[in-house]
């Protein structure tokens, strides 16, 4: 189950690596994120909340915490999704609506506003190393998502000595 330990605090460590990607990006690069990206920053820190909090658990709640985390990162999935339509069709934009300001006023979007407030369009097109932002942010929701299912699946082969 060690493993299953590392694996878990190996997801966390990715989603707060990509979390320190995305404020290079928005500081650096002068990027600003749109309500469609905020959402995804905020499935990236609650996975690997969830990944935290379950490697420190008892080894019983490896599989449920993966499962979690699964549907977590699915979530994750269909939101990156969403954002790469609209992108597709820009006559359909989240811009200045009641989700940015819904975003905008939750708590964490207060206390760390370089992170979580929202002042983008989601229409953007920001290139990073050849695919768009959304992309990027697909692919690592689905490798978080195949990684964590795989541990909520797994099955332990017990050897019965007759």
């Amino acid at each position: 189950m060690k493993s299953s330990k590392f694996l878990l605090l190996s997801v966390a460590v990715f989603c707060v690596a990509l979390l320190g990607v995305a404020l290079y990006l928005q500081i650096v690069e002068e990027m600003t994120p749109c309500p469609l990206c905020i959402i995804q920053r905020y499935v990236f820190v609650a996975i690997a909340l969830i990944c935290v909090i379950v490697a420190l658990l008892p080894t019983g709640a490896f599989k449920a915490g993966a499962g979690l985390g699964t549907l977590v990162a699915l979530g994750g999935v269909g939101t990156a999704c969403w954002h790469l339509w609209v992108q597709a069709h820009p006559g359909t934009s989240c811009m200045i609506d009641p989700m940015e300001t819904a975003l905008n006023a939750l708590p964490l979007a207060k206390l760390a506003p370089t992170l979580f407030m929202a002042d983008g369009l989601c229409s953007m097109h920001y290139p990073f190393l050849g695919l768009a932002i959304p992309q990027w942010s697909l692919i690592c929701f689905v490798v978080i998502a195949l990684v964590l299912a795989r541990l909520a699946l797994k099955t332990r082969v017990q050897r019965t000595v007759w």
